[in-house]
C-alpha cells in the first residue's frame, strides 16, 4: 500500500492509497513542525494505521512532497527507518514532473502546485485553472497540453484575518464562516469583519478567475482544491469542479509511475 505525504506549510496530510484502484482508505493531518522527528511521526501514525486495523508492515511504498524543505529529512527518516522503504521525492529522480514548465524560474515552482497540475491534466480535458486554497492561496493554469504556464499567489484568507486581528488593536479573532443572508452591510463588528474577510475574498477569487480566462483567451475549467476549498464551493459559480483530494492523487499517479 502506497503512503502519500504532503507536506505544507501549515499541514502535513498523510493518505493511504489503495493498490491498483487508487482510491484513498484513509487521510491524517498533523500540524507542520520541521522539528518533529522521524520517532514522533512513527509513534503517531503506528496508532493511527493501528485504527484501520493495518500494522507498518502494511506500507510497502512512500511518496513526499514538501513545500517546508526543512521537513523533508524527518519524513524521509520515518519512511526508512519505520517501513524499511526508501521514498520517492516528487520532483525529484526519479519521478521527475514529466510535463512542461513554461515559466521563467521552473526550479522554484513548488511541489504542491506541480502535482496539482499533473492530476488536474490527467482528471480533466482542455485549458484548466486550478485554484489552491492553503496557507497560501494559488491560482495556476495548465494548458490543454497539460503545461504549466504560470498563475498566481495570494495570501490565504487565514493569514488575511490574521494580519487585521494583528494589525487592529480592537478587532477580535473571529472564526471565518460564510456570513448567514445576503447582506453585505454588517450591523455589529464581527458581522461586518465576517462579510468583509470572506466575501471580501470570494471576490478576489472570483475576480482573479476571470482575469485569468481572459488572458488565457480560451474557454477553460475552473478547478477548486485545498483544505479550505469547502468554504467557499457553496457560495460562488466561479468552480467547475472540486477536487478535495487533487494533490494526493496527484502524487500517487507520480508514484504509480515508478516501478518495483
Amino acid at each position: 500500500m502506497l503512503l502519500a505525504i504532503d507536506a505544507g506549510n501549515t499541514n502535513v496530510v498523510f493518505a493511504l492509497v489503495e493498490p491498483g484502484s487508487g482510491g484513498i482508505r484513509a487521510r491524517w493531518r498533523i500540524a507542520t513542525d520541521p522539528r518533529r522527528t522521524g520517532d514522533e511521526y512513527a509513534v503517531w501514525i503506528t496508532q493511527l494505521l493501528g485504527l484501520e486495523g493495518l500494522e507498518r508492515s502494511a506500507i510497502d511504498k512512500v511518496i513526499i512532497s514538501t513545500v517546508v524543505p526543512r521537513a523533508l529529512h524527518n519524513l524521509e527518516v520515518l519512511s526508512t527507518k519505520y517501513f524499511g522503504v526508501t521514498p520517492l521525492v516528487a520532483g525529484r529522480a526519479p519521478v521527475e514532473w514529466g510535463m512542461d514548465l513554461d515559466v521563467e524560474e521552473p526550479q522554484n515552482l513548488g511541489a504542491d502546485r506541480a502535482v496539482n497540475a499533473i492530476a488536474a491534466h490527467a482528471l480533466h480535458e482542455g485549458d484548466l485553472i486550478v485554484v489552491d486554497f492553503g496557507t497560501a492561496t494559488t491560482i495556476d493554469w495548465i494548458d490543454y497540453r497539460g503545461a504549466y504556464k504560470g498563475g498566481i499567489i495570494a495570501p490565504g484568507i487565514n493569514l488575511s484575518l490574521d494580519a487585521l486581528v494583528n494589525a487592529a488593536a480592537k478587532l477580535p479573532r473571529i472564526a471565518i464562516e460564510a456570513p448567514v443572508g445576503n447582506s453585505v452591510v454588517g450591523r455589529n463588528t464581527v458581522d461586518q469583519m465576517n462579510i468583509g474577510i470572506y466575501w471580501g475574498y470570494v471576490a478576489l477569487i472570483e475576480g482573479l478567475i476571470a482575469r485569468m480566462k481572459a488572458e488565457i483567451g480560451r474557454p477553460a475549467k475552473v478547478i477548486a482544491t485545498g483544505g479550505l476549498a469547502v468554504l467557499f464551493e457553496k457560495h460562488t459559480l466561479a468552480f467547475d469542479a472540486v477536487e478535495h483530494d487533487l494533490t494526493l492523487r496527484g502524487l500517487a499517479m507520480l508514484a504509480e509511475r515508478v516501478k518495483g
